[in-house]
């Protein structure tokens, strides 16, 4: 589990626009679910002003909806605190926090958590993600979709030969 800021266009609205701190970005933040093959599992799409951890709820609740099967999910260092518990208690999750040490400098490949940093560099080949244009979120979240699906029909077709 994971989180993306990407530049809003013109075209998106103010009501569900926002600032990311972090990134120094404004526009819209993709949180995305996938499995263990890097497959989008769900994706919801917010204000790049929702921090990991409000959006984690919404998005552990989807996630259970429709896999209810999955009992563990990896995520990075913004997902910590008291989400671990809460998602243990409500959704049945056990949600591990993969962080980095604190000597540690520049980028690093981190267990589990370049999965889902793959995923995103699949979907960015897409150019219209490359900037978020959609004025709703769920317009937002079926072009992720759509992207994904291309991704995986491209896989499929590949092993046909």
């Amino acid at each position: 589990m994971d989180a993306q800021s990407v530049k809003g266009a013109a075209s998106v609205p103010a009501a569900s626009r926002g600032f990311d701190g972090g990134k120094k970005v404004s526009g819209r933040k993709r949180h995305i679910v996938v499995d263990t093959l890097g497959l989008l599992l769900v994706v919801m799409v917010t204000a790049a002003s929702v921090t990991d951890r409000e959006a984690a709820g919404g998005l552990l609740a989807r996630l259970r909806k429709r896999y209810w099967r999955i009992s563990r999910v990896w995520a990075d260092g913004g997902y910590s605190g008291q989400l671990v518990d809460v998602a243990r208690t409500l959704w049945r999750i056990a949600l591990t926090v993969v962080k980095r040490t604190d000597d540690t400098r520049g980028f690093t490949v981190l267990p589990k958590r370049w999965l889902v940093e793959r995923t995103f560099a699949w979907l960015l080949r897409s150019r219209r993600l490359a900037r978020d244009y959609e004025t709703r979120t769920d317009s937002a979240e079926a072009m992720i979709h759509w992207s994904m699906s291309m991704v995986m029909s491209r896989r499929l077709a590949r092993r046909g030969r």
